[in-house]
């Protein structure tokens, strides 16, 4: 992957995005609760696993237009279902030579994730809140991009348009590298031995997390089974049991938000690869999608699924998992991953398969501690910020 950088320079970047700025040292824990291990993907300074990449990207930005001598200014346009859009301005706030614009649905984010936001400091950062979900945001962005008499428009005032949402593979590609740290992680702790395969569990909305894995395995990693969780925005759990893609039906605003998205852009990727790099017949199924929300993919296309199972999660099982799992084991989630661990909690019973398996931890259960709390039995604060005062006194979780 990027290849157009030197091992020095991808070297220089990477140095310099993973530092202190990360709470744990490790960057990413692996930590164990009961027999289950949890990928804390969330100690960077936004608590999320946006973070891990997108401390990276600005980086790789910045050497990408000193290498092409690009004298335009890149104005980075990125809709957020509440943890992208903070990772993205934390990560290019004062970023020379760049504008970020950040779209994030106004009734759909936590009252601490909208304030993360709005509060950013930086003299290039720009956040507006929309009247509509996350996929009228991306629907949007898409658009903004493929419009060629804006670009055209753009380039004669002096800016080109970019991207921090995983549509861009600069944010994409760093997130394959934590899948590997997870499983050397486990060969250390004896869980396996090398050639051994292991299982993700990932809390998926937009596809690009659990794509990242895929791209692990593709590139040698051994992984056994890919456990795509959502809540109950269902639809990779319907296409993944029948091949149809189907976003019309209800959308529904959860306790899992960055979840609550119809349209997975990601899946396009993964498609393409599967069909052989078949883009006639992609193009086909998206103007479908885009006309009349729904697409079925061909039998060869299937087949290439057969490694992914797709499992969900409602509000109250959500619910239910983080407390007992908080209950059983102390250890404190946030509803993204309560999602998985309820749907990796159903495939073993359905499966008995005792591969060692990891979840991806993608959020800080501070982020939702209304849900939280909630969820643990104590009474709810009246606000998000009273909520985290709250959750700490009760759990004593840092």
């Amino acid at each position: 992957f990027l290849t157009d950088f030197t091992e020095n320079e991808l070297k220089s970047c990477v140095n310099q995005a993973y530092d202190e700025k990360f709470e744990s040292s490790e960057i990413a824990p692996l930590v164990q609760a009961g027999n289950t291990n949890f990928l804390e993907l969330y100690h960077g300074r936004t608590a999320a696993f946006k973070d891990m990449a997108l401390s990276l990207l600005p980086h790789l930005l910045i050497m990408a237009i000193a290498k092409e001598k690009e004298n335009k200014k890149t104005a980075i346009l990125t809709a957020t279902s509440g943890d992208t859009g903070k990772a993205a301005l934390e990560g290019f706030a004062n970023v020379p030579g760049t504008e970020i614009i950040v779209f994030y649905p106004q009734e759909g984010v936590s009252q601490i994730q909208q304030q993360q936001m709005v509060t950013q400091e930086g003299s290039n950062t720009h956040v507006f809140g929309i009247l509509g979900n996350f996929d009228d945001a991306q629907r949007a962005v898409k658009e903004i991009f493929n419009d060629q008499s804006l670009a055209r428009y753009l380039a004669a005032k002096g800016f080109q348009l970019s991207s921090a949402n995983s549509i861009n593979i600069g944010r994409l590609v760093p997130q394959v590298a934590y899948y590997f740290w997870a499983y050397i992680k486990l060969l250390q702790k004896g869980s396996l031995k090398p050639g051994e395969r292991m299982n993700v569990v990932v809390p998926t909305g937009n596809f690009g997390n659990i794509l990242a894995a895929w791209y692990a395995r593709e590139i040698g990693l051994p992984v056994h089974r890919f456990i795509c969780a959502s809540n109950r925005n269902n639809v990779l759990t319907d296409f993944l049991n029948t091949g149809v893609y189907n976003a019309q039906r209800p959308f529904f605003v959860t306790s899992s938000p960055s979840m609550d998205i119809l349209i997975s852009s990601n899946l396009e990727r993964l498609l393409f690869h599967l069909s052989g790099g078949d883009g006639e017949n992609i193009a086909s199924w998206m103007n479908a999608l885009e006309s009349g929300k729904q697409y079925q993919v061909n039998d060869k296309t299937r087949r290439g699924l057969l490694d992914f199972t797709g499992g969900y999660a409602t509000e109250e099982e959500t619910r239910s998992t983080l407390g007992a799992v908080y209950r059983e084991t102390g250890y404190l989630m946030d509803p993204h991953t309560a999602v998985a661990c309820k749907v990796y909690q159903d495939y073993l019973h359905k499966t008995t398969d005792v591969t060692p398996t990891v979840i991806a931890s993608t959020a800080s259960a501070y982020k939702f501690s209304e849900t939280v709390l909630e969820s643990l039995g104590i009474p709810v604060a009246p606000d998000g910020f009273k909520a985290v005062h709250s959750l700490f006194q009760a759990t004593g979780v840092p």
